[in-house]
């Protein structure tokens, strides 16, 4: 039997729908389904919820970084052997890049899935004022279809019927349940959102105990039965036909301070031949031994800078890696650690690598969040000179001086500036990429990182 699938949306941020979709995907694998997690739009941190609740990787689904044909490729290839697909969407249902048009948002995720809506509303200051929410969102796209809700921060459940009854006799959208006002089970957060479970803030006893209060409240069966067949897979675009030979070792941060990854990124260099080596910037003292490149991703660096400044080992090894011509590759926290020194919120300063020539601050800075189309200004592991990329920026860190024009790495056509530094073969950037973005960007991250390991070994 083919999976099934469905859009859990909120009418805002902050409204509950990451603890909804984690409970939910909790419950149903608690029930024997296999649950194919998913994120609508950039977001890293909301998905390692879900990845645990759900045991099985979350992928992330963004309409502006990937075209049509990519953004179903990847949603097909990842419900393979699943039974339910459920994707949480981003910020309110209809927000997106511009106030103009659905581009990027939630809604045109669910439209180009075919995946039916059930809206997420916090209820908590409302009763049948409840109605009018969820009549407005129902009538506001009529190509979409908003197929049920849940009502979030329920007082009692005579709270919970006063907004059913208006809800279902002003709009005819089934009410599936609720999730009762309970402070122990709100996810905890910090500057850039959720903390990451990659950090331990959420053990097994909170997915436990969140699964059980959302069986106890939803109704699951009414849910699954509003899921919608997931379509077929198309053609390949991003992926080969057949996966790649292993040609090649890629050596991958991955520890507390970074972990910003998109998963379908990782499946991609491993099914273009490399094999992706974990590494620990801080608890190694050296790189993993004959790889053909480095890829440090974002995270949370300003939290264990005094660690990170501390292994001076693995500091030595990335500049013996960048002095020998290794490629290198960092995005927005991997930029932070290869630079001169990283000043946290407290002014503290922390020496890091040193391979790019700027110093990022914390201490009163405020934070850079958007899509940004990125023009390569010259060749790079992952593009040739003049093509482009559409990536985001998510940060709270600054850095003390701008790359140069020829330092830098991109064009962006959003701000006009100039963005991150290239020196050698070390590539860096604020900007996060999504390697399926430009089909065969992966391809030539890991030709690059094995032409390099032929060279060097």
């Amino acid at each position: 039997m083919s999976a099934r699938g469905l859009v859990i949306a909120g009418t805002a941020s902050g409204v509950g729908k990451t603890t909804v979709t984690a409970g939910v995907v909790a419950a149903l694998r608690r029930r024997g389904l296999r649950v194919q997690p998913f994120k609508a739009g950039p977001d890293y941190i909301d998905p390692s919820y879900h990845t645990v609740a759900a045991g099985r990787p979350c992928r992330n689904l963004d309409s502006w970084m990937l075209i049509p044909p990519v953004l179903a490729e990847v949603f097909a290839r990842a419900c393979a052997g699943a039974d339910v697909a459920v994707v949480e969407g981003v910020m309110g249902l209809f927000d997106g890049r511009r106030g103009q048009h659905d581009e990027g948002s939630t809604a045109q995720v669910a439209k180009l899935l075919g995946l039916p809506v059930v809206l997420v509303v916090d209820a908590g200051g409302m009763a049948r004022s409840a109605a009018a929410t969820v009549l407005g969102y129902c009538r506001f796209d009529p190509a979409l279809r908003v197929a049920g809700v849940v009502l979030n921060n329920i007082g009692s459940p005579g709270h919970y019927q006063l907004c059913r009854d208006a809800i279902e006799t002003t709009t005819g959208v089934p009410t599936l349940g609720y999730l009762p006002r309970r402070q122990d089970l709100t996810l905890p957060e910090r500057h850039l959102g959720l903390i990451p479970t990659v950090e331990g803030p959420a053990g097994c006893a909170f997915f436990d105990e969140l699964a059980a209060c959302v069986a106890a409240h939803l109704d699951l069966d009414g849910l699954l039965r509003l899921a919608a067949p997931v379509r077929e897979p198309p053609a390949p675009v991003a992926f080969p036909e057949r996966p790649r030979p292993p040609r090649v070792r890629i050596a991958v941060a991955m520890d507390r301070a970074f972990s910003f990854y998109y998963e379908d990124s990782l499946d991609l260099l491993g099914a273009w031949g490399a094999e992706v080596v974990p590494f620990s910037p801080l608890s190694d003292t050296q790189l993993p031994g004959d790889v053909g490149g480095v890829y440090i991703g974002g995270g949370f660096p300003e939290l264990y800078a005094a660690e990170l400044a501390a292994n001076r080992p693995m500091h030595e090894a990335l500049r013996a890696a960048a002095a020998r011509g290794l490629p290198i590759y960092a995005e927005c926290g991997g930029l932070m650690y290869l630079g001169v020194a990283i000043e946290d919120f407290d002014g503290r300063v922390h020496t890091m690598v040193g391979l790019v020539p700027a110093r990022s601050r914390l201490h009163g800075s405020r934070l850079t969040l958007g899509y940004r189309t990125a023009r390569a200004r010259r060749a790079t592991p992952l593009l040739a000179q003049g093509q482009s990329v559409r990536g985001h920026e998510f940060h709270w860190s600054t850095l003390d001086r701008p790359p140069t024009a020829a330092e830098a790495v991109y064009d962006l056509a959003e701000t006009g500036a100039v963005e991150g530094f290239a020196a050698g073969s070390v590539v860096a950037s604020y900007v996060h990429l999504h390697l399926a973005a430009v089909p065969g960007m992966a391809a030539r991250w890991v030709d690059t990182c094995a032409r390099a390991c032929a060279r060097l070994s």
